[in-house]
């Protein structure tokens, strides 16, 4: 029995333990998806919570048109109030319309989710801190969410809202019933595609491929834009609460890094006496 079984109730170490990074180097080789279930149902878990919050502010439709109108004020203010300039520019061009729709829907959750499964299968600190940083940067976001609700432009006059309108895989990927309508503040398909680009451009050390993550983030910004789904400030606050939760997601891998590093150190003379007077 090492010293973090005395100090620990079990339920709390199983907990920790999943969030924790470390596998064997040769269990790694030899079983490199060992643990996927059990990170798959936490994953799953954090999802249903995400979205299960995000249904609270359903009923705030007043206060997120005012919201909007108020953070179209302030955009216009200083001079970045350009969403209905950047719709109407691809508006007459329908392959660019459907190109930046299909940004929209095929970039976020499919980028996500693959990121999450290629960091696990190579780059185990990768995958917990990926992981970690859209816990935290999700738990700031519904936070947002639900304090300051935000009606999306694609809800105002003067804006088309492309996605819903010309696109059917959105149903899938989204399924109406279950997204808030409401929460334009912050925009998580920027904020977690910056994740994900950040945490694969450090993972991939193949020349010019690990480029390629970084164009994501780009064209997402560009796209929750064009399609109205959010302003310019959403995407803004979207990439910033991601930066902060991948600090604090950087702070927790390090803590169970640290743990690891204890528990797999031989015990001292001191514990070895300790633990055979209990045996």
């Amino acid at each position: 029995m090492g010293p973090s079984d005395r100090s620990e109730p079990r339920f709390a170490r199983r907990v920790i333990d999943a969030f924790n990074p470390h596998i064997e180097a040769k269990r790694a080789r030899t079983t490199p998806w060992a643990g996927l279930t059990a990170q798959f149902v936490l994953v799953t878990l954090a999802a249903l919570l995400y979205f299960g919050v995000r249904m609270v502010t359903k009923g705030a439709e007043a206060a997120a048109f005012d919201n909007a109108r108020a953070l179209l004020r302030f955009e216009r203010s200083i001079g970045i109030d350009i969403e209905a300039r950047a719709q109407d520019l691809v508006l007459g061009n329908q392959t660019i319309v459907t190109f930046f729709n299909w940004v929209y829907i095929w970039l976020h959750w499919p980028v996500v989710v693959g990121a999450l499964l290629w960091l696990y299968r190579f780059n185990k600190r990768g995958y917990v801190l990926f992981r970690n940083a859209i816990i935290v940067s999700g738990a700031i976001g519904l936070t947002l969410f639900v304090s300051y609700p935000m009606a999306p432009p694609r809800f105002l006059a003067g804006f088309s809202d492309t996605v819903t309108e010309l696109s059917t895989s959105y149903k899938y990927l989204q399924p109406p019933g279950v997204v808030n309508k409401f929460a334009a503040m912050p925009s998580l398909h920027v904020g977690w595609n910056l994740l994900a680009g950040v945490i694969l451009f450090k993972a991939i050390h193949h020349g010019l491929l690990r480029l390629l993550p970084l164009v994501s983030p780009v064209l997402m910004t560009m796209a929750v834009v064009v399609t109205a789904n959010h302003y310019v400030i959403d995407a803004v606050v979207g990439a910033v609460v991601a930066l902060i939760g991948l600090w604090g997601a950087a702070h927790m891998t390090e803590w169970t890094e640290r743990r690891a590093q204890r528990e797999s150190a031989p015990p001292s003379a001191a514990s070895r006496e300790l633990i055979d007077a209990a045996s």
